[in-house]
């Protein structure tokens, strides 16, 4: 039964949609969040989460969850063919986390999904928001039911084509590059270094390979027309001509594949008066560097302490969390472009590139700085 009311209305249960009603539930908020899919979705594009974002998830109660089924990784490279350009170490940094997390995107909303379920709260599905209306004390979310749900704040985490963020008002200009970005998930024989996040600066073009939990790996590639379902012979042609050249990995099975345009894009504002955006309904952006769910998970613990202090009845936090929250998407957009650019010089610069990138990757200060800006605290 569809509930008529709720301190907070939250769009869309991804990661997080659902970290912001962990974070209400716990301040004690009566929360209600709904989702257009049936079920969680079984597919994975965000595979890991920045020591940052583990801090910061400790607050909601996960973060020993996540760490023990995942792979810790404390290591980052980015590489030409067998060549490290520039190693990254996480090992140093100052935080009780200095690694990394592999985790695949369905495993965190499960995580997710339970301790919200643990602290009474669940998802109404399958149920589309097609309306929105403010007043001056609340507002009221209609869904594809024809039921009304009257709130008095509502959070747009319905993604990059947010509906609510359109009802609201709100802008996301921005771009979308040329590029298109394969996924594939794969298994290989051998011959891929599975204590270590690579990022390939080949002459073909760029390509990350991340080792996942399970033993398989999440290939990256930005190519100028992915296909919609890769195949074994594919994901072997993207490895030959991009990853390491002397051990000859061999794929031995495609797990899983998909394809998108890259967009670089973030919203004007973060709120309109009741409602809110987070996660990438309010930005999006190249996934080099793997930052879109962790900028996200932390624009939702953030956004949860703000409105549990405005309906106390003081709102400043909110329009706080919607400045320091942009702000921050603008460095990490920033990052992410830098990267996708360095990786898409002419191909007649790259060889100049690799062997700039060889010289400076060598100095302890460049290694320290890109592993805090991967991190998610260069101030430290």
């Amino acid at each position: 039964m569809t509930p008529k009311q709720a301190e907070v209305v939250v769009v869309g249960a991804g990661p997080v949609g659902l970290a912001v009603a962990v974070g209400l539930r716990l301040h004690g908020r009566d929360v209600v969040v709904v989702d257009r899919q049936a079920e969680g979705a079984n597919t994975s594009r965000a595979c890991v989460i920045h020591p940052r974002t583990l801090e910061v998830l400790e607050q909601l109660g996960v973060t020993k969850r996540l760490v023990d089924l995942g792979l810790e990784l404390e290591d980052f490279s980015v590489r030409a063919g067998d060549r490290k350009l520039i190693p990254v170490g996480f090992a140093d940094l100052p935080t009780a986390y200095p690694f990394v997390t592999m985790i695949p995107q369905p495993v965190t909303e499960q995580v997710l999904l339970e301790r919200l379920q643990e602290l009474g709260g669940s998802v109404l599905r399958p149920y589309a928001a097609t309306g929105l209306a403010q007043t001056a004390d609340g507002a009221e979310i209609t869904l594809d039911s024809g039921d009304v749900i009257k709130t008095q704040y509502v959070v747009a985490a319905d993604g990059m084509n947010s509906t609510i963020r359109e009802l609201a008002g709100l802008r996301m200009p921005g771009n979308t590059l040329e590029l298109s970005l394969s996924l594939v998930d794969i298994r290989v024989a051998s011959g891929l270094p599975t204590d270590e996040v690579a990022l390939y600066f080949a002459a073909a073009g760029l390509l990350v390979v991340a080792p996942l939990p399970d033993g398989s790996f999440r290939l990256v590639a930005e190519v100028p027309d992915a296909p919609e379902h890769p195949d074994l012979a594919y994901a072997q042609r993207l490895l030959a001509d991009r990853g390491p050249r002397k051990s000859h990995p061999k794929v031995t099975e495609v797990i899983w594949g998909s394809r998108f345009r890259i967009h670089e894009r973030v919203a004007d504002r973060y709120r309109a008066g009741r409602v809110l955006l987070a996660g990438d309904a309010a930005h999006t952006h190249s996934p080099a560097g793997g930052q879109g769910m962790n900028l996200g998970l932390r624009d939702a613990v953030a956004l949860a302490d703000a409105l549990s202090q405005a309906l106390n009845g003081d709102d400043a936090d909110l329009d706080v969390y919607a400045e320091s929250s942009r702000e921050e998407a603008v460095r990490v957009i920033g990052l992410a472009h830098r990267l996708t650019r360095l990786a898409n010089v002419p191909p007649a610069v790259r060889p100049v590139r690799n062997a700039v990138l060889s010289l400076i990757g060598r100095v302890g200060k460049t290694q320290d700085g890109f592993a805090k800006q991967l991190a998610g605290f260069p101030e430290r």
